[in-house]
């Protein structure tokens, strides 16, 4: 069990890694050995988790999530297959723990009689001084 906050806990059954060669440098080892991690998470299959926070974490998936309705994470960062897999753990985590925050509500307020007049007032005193640059008509 993952621990995502003190009340929110993901079981790691619903991870799935895939292993595959990682592009970019790293000499001859690059084309031997599967360093980079491919991990899927089927957002349906959390039920563990509330549904606001599967739903939070659909918006905040953004290109990582298929129609399928998996998050994919790919991870190449590292050398070693170890290290890459949990780095794609963490990062799973940090998406999970920013889906579980409550948005804060705004609050509507409008602004006050004084406000407005001020905002006046200081567009009149602009364009005074706009008109005063003007050159005097005859």
């Amino acid at each position: 069990m993952l621990e995502i906050s003190n009340d929110l806990y993901l079981d790691e059954r619903h991870l799935q890694f895939q292993f595959v060669r990682a592009s970019g440098p790293g000499g001859q080892n690059v084309n031997k050995v599967s360093t980079a991690v491919q991990m899927r998470v089927r957002i349906d299959d959390l039920t563990e988790l509330p549904q606001r926070v599967r739903d939070r974490l659909r918006e905040l998936a953004g290109s990582r999530l298929t129609n399928d309705g998996e998050i994919i994470f790919d991870a190449q960062r590292y050398r070693t297959q170890e290290r890459n897999k949990q780095d794609a753990i963490e990062r799973l985590m940090a998406l999970l723990r920013k889906a579980a925050e409550r948005k804060k509500f705004r609050v509507k307020t409008r602004p006050s009689l004084s406000a407005k007049r001020k905002r006046v007032d200081t567009k009149k005193k602009r364009g005074d001084v706009k008109k005063m640059r003007q050159r005097p008509m005859d």
